[in-house]
């Protein structure tokens, strides 16, 4: 059976004011194409489907053609809301989804049901595990010891009943799709800071999901594996902030074999209507021909740009979006911010900080000490829910 990964759509995303819809029908448009160029039999979308959970009606229209665009290429889909979603709005119509093939978690009850397909191999189970906090799973078992996200996960893993055998005597392989930050022993998977961070107290470490011959992973930005081959992190769709600039976004193209063998996977590349990066120089050489000019770029790139002259422009920025229109960001690298305390290549800490980063910040410089773990839970969830709306 071929899989097909991806995670982190966030459609409907906006970037430094810049809306990326027709950014994300494009790519979309790949991950489309892909399912009938390379023979996928189910795709798999690891959660945040939108960027809020409130989406508007230009991304709800969006999310509609892109599940209806893959029901049309007779492929299967399986799609888990993120921390980003409202599982309800999600789930809305799951049923008559599903009879298309394009199969969305319902709303977490301490159950989850599986999508059972199978190929010549026999049995396929996937598991649709959405974006779960420790009080839900606390809610449905109030008798088991959860102190943490691990615990969380574990048993809400544990109530699953996973088959080992089908009805042939074969044995079953068990997919899983799921949305947390899984870590791998204590070793974090790389970040951007386009991410909110629970400072690690969401951390789930990976073993949870031993029992599973793939797990598909969304929540962390950059495609990674997380312990072994088969727990990876499809990564977003496009990227979404400056800490992403140098990576290549993919999707995980997944062959997934016999029982107990490690599946293979391949990243195949999504190539965005305009990429994102980085330009660094004097003015005068960044709006010069030979450089805006220059054969390996596309002046219509979304660009951050770092100017290195000592005596500011005025109209710095219209001259850049003169050459450049889709400059988003302005920043200078000289003598007096070096002086100010910002770093060379680096940005100003207010806008790199994630917003958990900063409320921190000033609470230390406030009382003269950090939050406490009890305090630090209560500001990120709250934060999470301003960020969803």
């Amino acid at each position: 059976m071929r899989l097909l990964h991806i995670a982190d759509l966030h459609i409907g995303k906006r970037v430094c004011e810049f809306s990326m819809l027709e950014d994300q029908r494009h790519v979309l448009s790949q991950v489309v194409g892909l399912v009938s160029e390379r023979g996928v039999d189910v795709v798999l979308v690891a959660g945040d489907l939108y960027d809020k959970s409130m989406p508007s009606a230009e991304a709800v229209a969006l999310v509609d053609w892109f599940l209806e665009s893959l029901a049309a290429t007779g492929a299967q889909a399986v799609v888990i809301p993120g921390n980003h979603d409202s599982a309800e709005r999600v789930a809305y119509a799951s049923g008559l989804l599903g009879r298309q093939g394009i199969h969305v978690a319902p709303v977490y009850d301490g159950h989850i049901e599986p999508v059972r397909l199978a190929d010549e191999r026999g049995a396929v189970d996937v598991w649709p595990i959405p974006y779960l906090h420790i009080s839900t799973v606390r809610h449905y078992f109030p008798d088991e010891q959860i102190s943490n996200y691990t615990d969380a996960l574990r048993v809400a893993i544990d109530a699953c009943d996973l088959r080992r055998i089908d009805d042939e005597g074969r044995l079953v392989r068990n997919v899983a799709v799921a949305h947390q930050f899984v870590t791998a022993g204590g070793v974090s998977p790389e970040r951007c800071d386009s991410e909110l961070s629970l400072g690690g107290m969401d951390n789930v470490d990976a073993s949870v999901f031993d029992a599973f011959d793939y797990v598909a992973l969304g929540h962390v930005h950059g495609p990674q594996r997380v312990g072994r081959d088969a727990v990876r992190y499809a990564g977003s769709i496009l990227k979404y902030s400056l800490s992403e600039w140098r990576g290549q976004k993919s999707a995980v193209l997944v062959e997934l074999g016999e029982a107990g063998v490690e599946p293979s996977t391949e990243l195949v590349p999504l190539v965005p209507l305009h990429d994102l990066r980085r330009v660094r120089g004097p003015l005068e050489r960044l709006v010069s021909p030979e450089v805006a000019g220059a054969s390996d770029v596309s002046r219509e790139d979304y660009l951050y740009a770092v100017l290195t002259d000592e005596n500011p422009e005025v109209d710095a920025m219209a001259r850049l979006r003169n050459v450049y229109p889709n400059v988003m960001s302005l920043e200078y690298d000289n003598a007096r911010t070096r002086a100010a305390g910002i770093a060379d290549d680096a940005a100003p800490a207010a806008d790199s900080a994630s917003p958990l980063e900063l409320f921190c910040d000033f609470y230390e410089q406030q009382n003269g000490s950090g939050l406490t773990e009890g305090q630090l839970a209560a500001v990120t969830e709250e934060l999470e829910r301003i960020e969803a709306l």
